[in-house]
């Protein structure tokens, strides 16, 4: 692992304390601030959307402006919308402090474009799932402690620990080198991305593989805690383990070719909603927790398999497509999961088990198996590189 690989996955692993801690109880929180099962899908989708929106034009900055700059623009704003959640008193101001959180979300394409570019001999699949695997590794630690501090100073006081681990976080991002940017002929650049028919129908696929995969999951903790019994506590435990999963299935996963990993990983979360819903005591929704890991790995996976169809010239942007399209689906898939819960709170897993299913049956027909040489290079992709300023 080259040094701002090792750079970047600490502070990725930090980063992963910190949100960790929150993270998988934030539906339980606004349902304490006061919302409704359907409001909580609303806002989750709400935040979805501000994840959505900001991916395309970050992944095209990062081809032309440099990824550095993006990247420690995200962490500062985290930084500071994590704070502004641990300050609101109401709804709206956490809900204000939440979205504003998920825009942070616009690094992704950076992120893995200067993990692409950095990653030295190893393979793109290796290199994104090792590198976000450290991010996991940091997400084991964190719904630990939050559960624990939960328990002891409330929902509330953790996004103010979290802040803590955020600015340690901030710190290492800012240690990291600029890269090269690739030059192109100007606005020809994404012309043909954009015409790319395997490309596109990829895109496609991602999206209703996500939006299977995450369905059953906006409203998880509520379903253990109503309807389970299950403790604060013990989901922060339940947290640790999907850490784990994640961790897990990037480490071993990433090293096979990233197509029929992806249809692996699209059973494990198939499993992991069988494992929830019928699930009798503790042991399974800890099995179900450490399966639907498989859902990180599947973002890593899509990426992988994006860099086998563009040039590097275009590589922000596709990434950045690409975590749109999976984004989208984390866009509409919270309010429907609201919906279902309020009419049967069991009702989400069944209906994502069975979209998985079909999910699974198309990308073993449309996910892309070509090597990234099999694309041919144009001349315009092959001039002269500058640096990030």
């Amino acid at each position: 692992m080259t040094r701002d690989l090792r750079l970047v996955a600490l502070s990725l692993f930090l980063w992963g304390v910190g949100e960790g801690m929150f993270f998988y109880f934030q539906p339980l929180y606004i349902q304490q601030l006061g919302a409704q099962p359907v409001q909580i899908g609303a806002i989750l989708g709400a935040a979805g959307l501000a994840m959505a929106v900001t991916h395309i034009p970050a992944g095209a900055l990062a081809d032309s402006l440099g990824r550095k700059q993006l990247m420690v623009l995200s962490w500062t704003v985290g930084l500071l919308a994590t704070v502004m959640m641990y300050s609101a008193g109401s709804l709206p101001l956490f809900v204000g402090g939440l979205l504003v959180y998920s825009f942070t979300a616009f690094v992704m394409s950076p992120l893995s474009s200067y993990i692409t570019a950095a990653r030295g001999a190893w393979p793109v699949s290796r290199a994104l799932t090792a590198v976000y695997a450290c991010f996991g590794l940091g997400a084991v630690v964190g719904p630990i402690s939050g559960g624990l501090l939960a328990e002891r100073i409330g929902l509330r006081g953790i996004y103010g620990v979290a802040s803590a681990v955020f600015v340690a976080s901030t710190a290492l991002m800012l240690t990291i080198r600029a890269q090269p940017t690739e030059a192109s002929d100007g606005a020809s650049r994404y012309a043909a991305l954009l015409r790319r028919r395997p490309f596109l129908i990829f895109l496609a696929l991602a999206f209703g593989v996500t939006f299977a995969l995450f369905l059953s999951w906006p409203l998880t903790p509520n379903f253990l805690q109503q309807e389970r019994g299950v403790s604060l506590a013990q989901i922060g435990i339940f947290g640790s383990l999907n850490a784990l999963g994640g961790v897990v299935f990037n480490l071993t996963l990433g090293r096979l070719h990233p197509r029929p990993a992806y249809l692996i990983v699209q059973g494990l979360v198939g499993l992991s909603a069988v494992c929830l819903w019928q699930g009798v005591g503790l042991p399974w929704f800890a099995l179900g927790y450490f399966l639907a890991g498989g859902f990180r790995t599947s973002r890593s996976l899509v990426v992988a398999q994006v860099e086998a169809l563009v040039h590097k010239s275009e590589i922000g942007l596709a990434y950045g497509l690409a975590e749109t399209a999976q984004a989208i689906s984390l866009v509409a898939a919270p309010p429907l999961a609201g919906i279902l819960f309020a009419t049967d709170p069991a009702l989400p897993y069944p209906v994502s088990i069975g979209l998985i299913a079909v999910m699974l049956l198309l990308s073993s027909r449309l996910a892309p198996q070509a090597a990234a040489a099999a694309i041919p290079v144009p001349l315009a992709d092959t001039g002269a590189m500058h640096t990030e300023g």
